[in-house]
């Protein structure tokens, strides 16, 4: 539980493709502060200490001619089996956990941040749930959300199925979530659904 003196720290979780960033930008917009767990992923590749285990793992055909780790490549590897998952989850979630532990204390002491929000695609399943007062599911239809990643990301439905496989079912999800959103309308509608949602957080 909270005290008055911390700020709540609310978890997004959902399907892939279900807007959960855009459920964060419009929690943005009502006073929080957002920590993107994937962006901390992407960051994660790029540390020295940990592109060094994760090249000698994989194999060097996942860099570029530059020599930086290219997220599609490793993904075909990791998502087509689970051992190989496990070892690059085992590699970088310690430091994305880490970094986000340090984000959400740098948003405590900031006055000028009304609660915490953190958009996490595995949320659950990597245990950083844990850091969280209250989870938030994002509820969309399947056929929504793949039209989405077809549009925005050139993902086919296989794409899609085998990154599910790799994530706790929805229903699991949404059954340990303490509210659900609907994310199937416009961006207005969504922050007049955010908006109603906070007032119910006593933030």
């Amino acid at each position: 539980m909270t005290t008055p003196e911390r700020k709540l720290v609310i978890g997004i979780t959902g399907g892939i493709g279900s807007g959960k960033s855009a459920v964060a930008v419009a929690l943005a917009r009502s006073g929080g502060f957002v920590i993107d767990a994937d962006q901390l992923g992407h960051a994660a590749l790029c540390q020295p200490d940990l592109r060094e285990p994760i090249v000698a793992r994989f194999g060097r055909e996942i860099l570029d001619e530059s020599g930086a780790i290219v997220r599609r490549k490793l993904g075909v590897i990791v998502f087509a089996d689970k051992k190989e998952l496990a070892a690059l989850e085992a590699i970088v979630h310690p430091w994305i956990g880490s970094a986000i532990r340090e984000r959400i204390e740098i948003a405590q002491s900031d006055p000028s941040v009304t609660f915490v929000i953190l958009d996490a695609a595995i949320l659950l399943e990597a245990g950083w749930s844990a850091v969280c007062d209250r989870l938030l599911f994002v509820e969309v239809p399947r056929e929504q959300r793949l039209a989405r990643l077809q549009r925005h990301r050139g993902w086919t439905e296989a794409d899609l199925e085998s990154r599910e496989r790799a994530q706790l079912p929805l229903t699991e999800k949404a059954a340990r979530a303490n509210d659900v959103i609907t994310n199937d309308g416009s961006l207005e509608e969504i922050q007049r659904r955010v908006d109603a949602l906070v007032s119910t957080w006593g933030v």
